[in-house]
C-alpha cells in the first residue's frame, strides 16, 4: 500500500503534489484535534488537590445537610476559607458541569463516594481572587451549595488547553514545510546545476520529480550537452585553425632566406610574420587556458613570481619583487604562470615597470602587480577583461596581441576559484591583484 501511495505521489504533477500536501495536512490537524479532544477528558487534579476538595465537599455537605434552612447561608460563610468558598442558594436551576471534568467528577466521587448522592457538577471557572475550579451540589431539600477553589491542576490545564491549540499548528506548519521542501528538491538541484552551466563538462541532473520539472531537467541536460559540445568544436576549429596557418607562415620565413629578397623587405616581412605567430600564440593559450583535466599541483607561488620578475630584470626591464620568500598553495601551474607572466609583461610595456609582491592574506595568496603607467580608463576596465578587445591606447602603441592577455589572466584564476581585481592607483598607474585560495589539503 506504501509503495502504491509513493508510486502515485511521484507520478503527480506540480499543482497535484502541492494539493496532496494541503490535503494531508487538513486530514492530520483533524486526527490531531480529535485526539487532544479527547484527553481533555481524561484530565485529573494532583492527588492532593483532589483529597482536599473531596474532603471539604464532604464535610460541607454534612453540615449543610443537618443545619436549619434559616442558618445554611452562615453556616456556609463559616465553613469557606480563602482557598474554598460556598455560597448557599434556596432551590433553584444551576449551571451544569463541564463535559470535560467528567473524569476529574468521577476522581473526587472515587475519593469520597457519599458524593455520589449530591448530584456533584464541576466546571472551570476564571474569576481572579475567587478560585479557577467551581461547582455545585444539591441538598436533601433540592437547595444548592455553590463552591469556587483554587488547584495547581486547573491552571496546567489551561497552560495545556492553550498548547492544544498551538502546538498542531506548530506541528503541522513544520510537516508542511517539510513535504513541501522535499516535494521542491528537484527544482533546488536545477538551479544549482544552472549555475555551472557552460563552465566544464556537462552533469546531467536526475530526472526526479513531478512531470513539470522532469521536463524541464531533461531540457537543462540536453541544452548542457549542446552548449559543451558547441564549446568543443570552437576550440577544436580554433586550434585547427591555428595549426593549419602556422604551416604556411614558416614556408614564409624559408622564403624569406632568398638572398634575392631586399633586406628592408626582409625585415618587414619577418616583423609581420613574428606578430601573426604571436598573435595564433595567443589565441591558442587563450584556448587552452580552460584545461580543467590538468591536474593540481602543489607549487610556491613566491619562488615562481620571483622567478618572473627576474627573468624580466635580466632582459633589461624595470621589474622587483617583494614579499615572502615562499607560499605554497595547490593549482595548475602551467596556467597560473602564463597569467603571471601576462600581467608583469602587461605592466612593463604599458607602464614602464613592475612591482611584483606575494603575500599571504588569510586562508589564501594575495599576488600584486603594480606599475607607474597612465592605467586604463575606469569605464574601459570591464572591456579591458573582455577576450579580443583591444583598448585605444594599446592600439596607439602598435603592440602586438589580439587583446587575449587580461582574459587569460581571468580565466586562469576562475578555474582556481580564485578572483583577478583590476584598478587604477591613486598616484597613477594600474594595480592588479590576484587572491587564491591556499588549497593545500
Amino acid at each position: 500500500m506504501l509503495r502504491r501511495c509513493v508510486a502515485l505521489f511521484r507520478r503527480m504533477g506540480l499543482p497535484e503534489r502541492l494539493l496532496a500536501v494541503l490535503v494531508l495536512v487538513v486530514l492530520v490537524e483533524f486526527a490531531a484535534n480529535c485526539f487532544l479532544f479527547d484527553r481533555v477528558n481524561s484530565f485529573e487534579l494532583r492527588r492532593d488537590d483532589a483529597d482536599r476538595i473531596a474532603e471539604n465537599l464532604v464535610l460541607a455537605h454534612r453540615t449543610l445537610e443537618h443545619a436549619d434552612a434559616t442558618e445554611r447561608g452562615a453556616v456556609a460563610q463559616v465553613l469557606s476559607t480563602d482557598r474554598f468558598r460556598l455560597v448557599w442558594t434556596a432551590p433553584n436551576d444551576r449551571r451544569r458541569g463541564s463535559l470535560g471534568l467528567s473524569n476529574l467528577r468521577a476522581q473526587v466521587v472515587e475519593i469520597e463516594p457519599e458524593l455520589a448522592h449530591a448530584d456533584l457538577e464541576l466546571h472551570l471557572e476564571e474569576l481572579p481572587g475567587k478560585g479557577n475550579i467551581g461547582g455545585s451540589f444539591r441538598l436533601s431539600d433540592r437547595s444548592v451549595v455553590g463552591f469556587h477553589t483554587h488547584a495547581s491542576a486547573a491552571w496546567k490545564l489551561t497552560v495545556g488547553r492553550v498548547a492544544s491549540l498551538v502546538l498542531p499548528t506548530l506541528l503541522l506548519i513544520a510537516l508542511a514545510w517539510l513535504l513541501v521542501r522535499a516535494t521542491l528538491r528537484p527544482l533546488r538541484d536545477l538551479i544549482g546545476a544552472t549555475r555551472h552551466l557552460g563552465s566544464g563538462p556537462p552533469s546531467p541532473v536526475p530526472e526526479r520529480g513531478p512531470d513539470e520539472l522532469r521536463e524541464l531537467i531533461r531540457a537543462l541536460n540536453a541544452m548542457q550537452a549542446r552548449i559543451h559540445q558547441s564549446l568543443v568544436d570552437r576550440t577544436q576549429t580554433m586550434l585547427a585553425i591555428g595549426h593549419d596557418l602556422k604551416t604556411p607562415l614558416s614556408r614564409m620565413r624559408l622564403r624569406l632566406d632568398d638572398e634575392s629578397v631586399d633586406p628592408e623587405v626582409r625585415e618587414g616581412l619577418s616583423h609581420d610574420i613574428e606578430e601573426m605567430r604571436l598573435l595564433l600564440d595567443s589565441i591558442q593559450a587563450y584556448v587552452d587556458s580552460d584545461g580543467r583535466t590538468i591536474p593540481a599541483e602543489l607549487i610556491d607561488i613566491a619562488v615562481m613570481a620571483e622567478t618572473l620578475v627576474d627573468t624580466a630584470a635580466d632582459h633589461g626591464a624595470d621589474a622587483t619583487y617583494s614579499g615572502v620568500s615562499s607560499l605554497t598553495l595547490k593549482v595548475r601551474p602551467v596556467p597560473i604562470r602564463r597569467a603571471l607572466s601576462n600581467l608583469i609583461e602587461n605592466a612593463i610595456h604599458y607602464g614602464g615597470n613592475a612591482r611584483v609582491t606575494v603575500r599571504r592574506d588569510g586562508g589564501g595568496a594575495e599576488i600584486v602587480v603594480e606599475d607607474d603607467g597612465p592605467g586604463i580608463p575606469e569605464d574601459r576596465i570591464a572591456d579591458a577583461l573582455q577576450p579580443f578587445v583591444r583598448l585605444d591606447t594599446a592600439r596607439a602603441r602598435d603592440t602586438a596581441g589580439m587583446g587575449l592577455g587580461l582574459p587569460i589572466v581571468r580565466k586562469a584564476v576562475r578555474m582556481e576559484n580564485g578572483t583577478l581585481d583590476l584598478r587604477n592607483r591613486p598616484e597613477g598607474g594600474l594595480r592588479a591583484t590576484i587572491r587564491l585560495p591556499l588549497g593545500t589539503d
